[in-house]
């Protein structure tokens, strides 16, 4: 029948036309949910986007800027990393306030207002001419550059998405690797032809010529928050919706917490301090910058691969595997003076790193629902600030004290490998959560 392609929509027109004669025994027609149709690829190109622009307040990209920022202002390893670490936890302690609004505004143009803060920021570094003033600046980087963009992205992604959450959490998060292959040789790039204050300036600009225009254009269509930007024919049964309160009494949840937030601990106090690292081991900054697009490579194959099982296994049952690739990495780090140390322990890093943020994007979701996974992930995600906080400040006060970096990695890897043993312990609770 013209204009009604299957036989679902022929019977519905039948069913709901003024007049039609319907015995008693005929059956109903099965109720859905909602038509079928195509996922819109807009908004993950928009959270794809959002990830990437972080780069501007990632650790790998302010790290670069140690050397100058150190000279010109006169700060040690220590009193640099504290003032990282107090300006993260500052971050943090926002981000665990202000990350509840994604429930309640279209993330549109909490996009916008992010970008063009982070881009205010960049400009305000590039100007940055006493010690003291590179504590709110450093606060402004990392609140919107690692903080919000994520926050925004991931969670968009999962409010946006259900059937195919997973390989759509993994393509809005290839804009973190992306930007990690292209923005540290850029930046050493642009330093050695205009100067490291310059490059502040360039950002800024970036983030404003093309970062939001971008945005604003593939979330032009942004569904509403009680609406997917995807669609199914099969009825979704119902299930719990947690609240933010709800979460926060469950033990389960802060187990789980102190172990997924081993990877920023860790992978923030290495690249932090790459610049020691590689003086202390005999290698050159261009060396370890060199390797970051195969770090990238990998975490974008690794993300996409985890986005694949996520669907089809379930993000609990890989919860427990994701860390070891990183203990090893770091292992080989700590003991190996060999230059060929650095591709190893970026591959193995980037193993971890690529399937943490698909895996742990979908596992909120999947365990506590979309409705307040805003307020559920910024909780969530300041745990994650706050690890990369510390990391910074630890290492940098315990090498002023005269404890080598690779003790200190290599108790890195005992932690790592007890968090790993700790969420194969939780699994069966997890599961029963989300099967709520």
């Amino acid at each position: 029948m013209p204009g009604y392609p299957n036989r679902r929509a022929r019977q519905a027109r039948w069913w709901n036309a003024p007049g039609s004669a319907r015995r008693e025994s005929d059956p109903a027609p099965t109720a859905t949910v909602a038509t079928h149709r195509r996922a819109p690829t807009g908004p993950v190109v928009a959270a794809f986007v959002l990830m990437f622009s972080s780069a501007f307040g990632q650790t790998y990209f302010i790290a670069i800027f140690a050397p100058w920022l150190k000279a010109e202002l006169g700060l040690t390893d220590g009193s640099f990393g504290s003032f990282y670490t107090v300006a993260n936890i500052a971050s943090a302690a926002v981000l665990l306030w202000a990350g509840r609004i994604v429930d309640s505004f279209r993330i549109r143009w909490l996009a916008v207002a992010v970008l063009v803060s982070l881009a205010l920021s960049c400009a305000a570094m590039a100007s940055v001419a006493s010690a003291w003033l590179l504590l709110p600046i450093l606060f402004g980087l990392r609140l919107f550059g690692q903080g919000f963009p994520a926050q925004l992205a991931i969670t968009g992604v999962g409010r946006w998405y259900l059937r195919r959450r997973g390989r759509m959490m993994s393509i809005a998060v290839l804009g973190f690797p992306a930007s990690e292959a292209v923005m540290p040789m850029a930046a050493v790039t642009l330093i050695a032809a205009v100067g490291w204050r310059e490059t502040w300036l360039a950002a800024a600009a970036g983030l404003c010529l093309v970062s939001v225009p971008l945005v604003l254009l593939f979330l032009r269509n942004e569904p509403a928050h009680d609406q997917s930007a995807e669609t199914s024919e099969e009825p979704v049964a119902p299930r719990r919706e947690w609240t933010r309160a709800e979460v926060l009494r469950t033990p389960a949840f802060f187990g789980v917490l102190a172990a997924t937030v081993t990877p920023a601990f860790v992978m923030t106090a290495i690249f932090f301090h790459q610049a020691y690292l590689v003086e202390t081991k005999g290698w050159t900054l261009a060396w370890l910058a060199a390797w970051f697009p195969v770090f990238a490579g990998v975490s974008v194959l690794t993300a996409l691969a985890t986005g694949w099982l996520v669907d089809r296994l379930g993000a609990r049952r890989l919860l427990p595997l994701f860390l070891v690739p990183m203990a090893v990495g770091v292992t080989v780090l700590a003991v190996s003076r060999s230059a060929y140390a650095v591709p190893v322990f970026m591959v193995l890093g980037a193993m971890t790193n690529g399937s943490a943020q698909t895996l742990l994007g979908a596992l909120w979701a999947e365990l506590f629902g979309t409705r307040h996974l805003g307020a559920i992930r910024s909780v969530a995600f300041a745990a994650q600030v706050f690890a990369s906080a510390l990391a910074p400040g630890l290492v940098g006060i315990l090498l002023d004290l005269g404890v080598r970096l690779e003790s200190q990695y290599l108790a890195m890897v005992a932690y790592t490998l007890f968090a790993a043993l700790l969420l194969k312990a939780l699994v069966p609770r997890l599961n029963r959560l989300a099967a709520t």
